[in-house]
């Protein structure tokens, strides 16, 4: 039986905040079957079985390439030479199905899947399989990370229509692209309680010839299902729900589901969950007065700990892995994707700012300074992924984590020098096995390893404080860290010279927004300028190669070209909700970092081209796609849950708020109600599903803080002032910097800043709510006291 370790590709589908609650359509809890190879169907067909793991290899350049090869995307490019005759999402796939009267295959991945590697080499790389897909269906390969639209749409039918989803994503669909039988991973042949991809084609070639009248019918059926199953509007509700009701309810239901020992929300698989951490930060900043605001503010604190002490963090390179395979964040699944990065500085950041221990902002430092060396295309954009998979060494076939793992004889090779006063015979190497948790045996356990790849291999994991190590060998703390940091750095060097995980150079608008907000929030939190300069330089990089100023438009994607050059698919691919939705995040809390307010401007005229694009006038809400780049799905989703990325919705909602606290323009408001609205029963239903839009819910019923600073932006004293509310967590709040120019951008937007008087020609703060300020403030003291109460 396959362990967690191997099965999982990007979680399949990351299980809900809270595991325990009943599933519900949009996934199940991740103690049920393994979910790599469900079949799902509108008919009767065969239930998938558990696959096997063989190496992955890259495609063979001397057999014949398919027409992926003029592709862009690095996960088609992986399947360029497979003998499958595929197509990419369009017309021409279409067209063909039509005119041949036969199913569409729909294939859908991502460059760093595990699983997508596996079903690539066993099955698309199989000759016999490749003729049967090129005589009876047409194949068409998608990733999904290009277009989030096919794949929220078709993995909606998986989940409904069996218990859970994940990537590959295997769709059978109908000429006009209504899906009849869906899957994810297949092995190639049947096994004692499986059944392998071939025969599941079979199977279906046979039903299409000989009942594809009933296919066609329980196709459309089950079309219509999920249409009125996934429609989300503000029906006859004028308002949304108490956001107190909603906050108690999600704090609740997190509460009941938390892991005492070691933190998070489940038992295993386990993963970073920056949404809920930034609802329990929220929640507690409410209710700091309460035993409910003091035990949200400890589960969210020990989570971020125990994640930063495991394994599940890369102790030698930094960063995050995807999630861990077990209840102790100890083995992870080692793939590492930008918008993990990008959402975890924000929330250690945070941390720090709540706390005051430096723990949290060294750990937020660790995940940029990794972006920065592994993830950061040299014009300021910022990669997707590194793969789990690599080969440990060259030549040799790759394996998952091959490029994280550490034998003691390695160890001990590396580090061989005497620590000088311990109280026993001890080298740098014994020190570090022994505070990291290596064993000579490797720290994996076989359920984890059910291949033995990684037998005798250990991931690091903190399993003593620093105290406690120093004290087993009776050290000074300071030299027991400087000899561990030490350490780190020379494990660091030696990786350098294994085979790196493949990357996946692929851009993309929404996760280098994330990244964005990651850099300036974290940047502004630390005083640190050149952080901030990185979420520029971000900036920068969008605006000059992701945006099209004649529609004012976003692009999806964009690719590292030779020679640091940038490339574009031809026609580009345009901006999904979630890319603006990101971005303008990204320039919120970008402009609130640097004050500069041409990053406003951009944010408003990128708030306006959502509006127009993805706003459901009739029902709330926005929509996940254009209508016109949709055309032909089955659906047009508004997405409802706050995964592993919030949904573009919640992000919405805190967007539209903020940018009325900056612009003071109603209809900003207006939409955000309408908006909670139209969520407003499944926030109701499911809270902990929405905890980012629970979040924005409270911000719209408590209203914003504006925090106007009058004063020069390089003197000191207006620094000073900026710096205090940098260092306060306040969720709620827009900041300003009122100049003193009439004719600025903001003070054409709210006239009132051009009232507010510098005091004695010093730096003054302003804090106003509800169109009424307080008394003009000079000192950094004076101003954190008010902002503290």
């Amino acid at each position: 039986m396959l362990g967690t370790r191997t099965w999982l590709c990007r979680g399949l589908l990351q299980p809900r905040a809270r595991p325990r609650l009943a599933s519900s359509r949009r996934g199940s809890s991740s103690r049920d079957k393994d979910r790599s190879v469900t079949v799902s169907s509108s008919v009767p067909m065969p239930a998938g079985g558990k696959g096997s793991r063989t190496n992955c290899s890259q495609s063979t350049p001397q057999k014949v390439p398919n027409r992926l090869v003029n592709e862009k995307s690095p996960y088609l490019l992986q399947h360029a030479y497979n003998p499958v005759d595929w197509y990419p999402w369009g017309q021409e796939a279409f067209d063909k199905a039509r005119k041949e009267n036969k199913p569409i295959f729909l294939s859908v991945g991502y460059s760093t899947c595990h699983w997508c590697h596996m079903m690539e080499e066993e099955s698309f790389q199989n000759e016999e399989i490749g003729r049967l897909l090129n005589e009876d269906f047409v194949s068409v390969k998608v990733d999904r990370e290009e277009r989030p639209d096919v794949d929220k749409v078709y993995m909606t039918f998986v989940q409904a229509t069996s218990s859970g989803g994940g990537w590959p994503m295997s769709v059978w669909l109908t000429p006009s692209l209504q899906p009849f039988v869906g899957g994810t991973y297949f092995p190639p042949e049947d096994g004692l309680t499986r059944v392998g991809f071939r025969t599941v084609l079979l199977r279906i070639r046979e039903q299409w010839k000989q009942n594809k009248n009933a296919l066609l019918e329980n196709s459309q059926r089950v079309t219509t299902a999920l249409l009125a199953r996934s429609e989300i509007s503000t029906g006859d509700r004028q308002l949304p729900p108490s956001a107190a009701t909603m906050n108690s309810r999600c704090f609740q239901q997190l509460d009941e589901g938390y892991d005492e020992e070691y933190g998070g929300f489940a038992e295993a698989p386990k993963f970073p969950t920056p949404v809920i951490l930034n609802f329990l930060f929220s929640y507690w900043l409410s209710h700091r007065l309460t035993q409910d605001g003091s035990r949200a503010q400890q589960m969210a604190l020990h989570t971020l700990k125990m994640m930063a002490n495991g394994g599940i963090r890369d102790h030698v390179g930094q960063g995050f892995h995807r999630y861990s395979t077990d209840r102790q964040w100890h083995v992870p699944h080692f793939e590492k994707m930008l918008y993990d990065q990008g959402q975890l500085a924000v929330a250690y950041s945070q941390a720090f700012q709540i706390s005051g221990d430096e723990f949290y902002s060294d750990v937020a430092k660790g995940i940029l300074q990794y972006v920065a060396r592994n993830l950061s295309h040299r014009s300021g954009g910022f990669y997707s992924a590194e793969d789990a998979d690599s080969s440990p060494e060259r030549g040799m076939q790759p394996r998952e984590g091959a490029f994280y793992v550490w034998t003691v004889k390695e160890v001990q090779q590396l580090l061989p020098e005497p620590v000088l006063g311990a109280t026993e015979p001890l080298t740098s190497g014994q020190l570090l096995m022994k505070h990291y948790g290596l064993t000579e045996a490797g720290n994996i356990s076989l359920s984890q390893d059910p291949k033995g790849e990684l037998q005798g291999q250990n991931v690091l994991t903190v399993r003593y404080s620093l105290e406690l190590t120093a004290a087993r060998f009776g050290l000074e703390v300071e030299a027991v860290r400087t000899l561990l940091n030490t350490g780190l750095e020379k494990l660091f060097q030696a990786r350098k010279h294994r085979p790196k995980p493949h990357l996946d150079s692929k851009m993309l608008a929404a996760w280098n927004g994330l990244m964005v907000s990651g850099y300036a929030v974290t940047g502004a939190v630390l005083g640190m300028e050149r952080l901030v300069n990185y979420a520029t330089n971000g900036a920068k990089f969008l605006k000059r190669h992701m945006f099209d100023v004649a529609s004012s438009r976003l692009m999806r994607t964009c690719y590292a070209g030779s020679g640091g050059t940038v490339e574009h698919s031809n026609p580009p691919c345009w901006g999904f909700l979630e890319d603006y939705a990101f971005v303008v995040r990204g320039l919120l809390d970008l402009y609130e970092a640097s004050l500069e307010s041409a990053w406003l401007e951009w944010a408003l005229r990128l708030q306006d081209t959502q509006d127009r694009l993805f706003w459901d006038s009739r029902g709330g809400g926005y929509f996940c796609s254009e209508a016109e780049l949709g055309a032909g799905l089955p659906l047009r989703l508004k997405d409802d849950q706050d995964g592993a990325e919030p949904s573009a919705n919640s992000v919405s909602a805190h967007n539209l708020l903020r940018l009325h606290g900056f612009t003071g323009h109603k209809d900003w408001i207006d939409k955000c109600v309408c908006l909670l609205t139209a969520f407003s029963e499944r926030m109701r239903r499911v809270p902990v599903a929405l905890p980012e839009m629970a979040r924005a819910l409270s911000a719209h019923q408590q209203t914003l803080k504006q925090i106007v600073i009058c004063g020069d932006p390089q003197a000191k004293d207006t620094k000073a002032l900026v710096q205090c509310v940098h260092s306060i967590y306040i969720p709620n709040k827009v900041l300003i910097l009122a100049d003193g120019d009439p004719s600025s951008f903001l003070s054409r937007q709210l006239p009132f800043l051009t009232t507010l008087r510098r005091l004695e020609d010093r730096a003054t703060a302003y804090v106003c709510e509800n169109q009424a300020c307080s008394m003009p403030i000079t000192e950094p003291s004076e101003l954190r006291k008010l902002l503290h109460q």
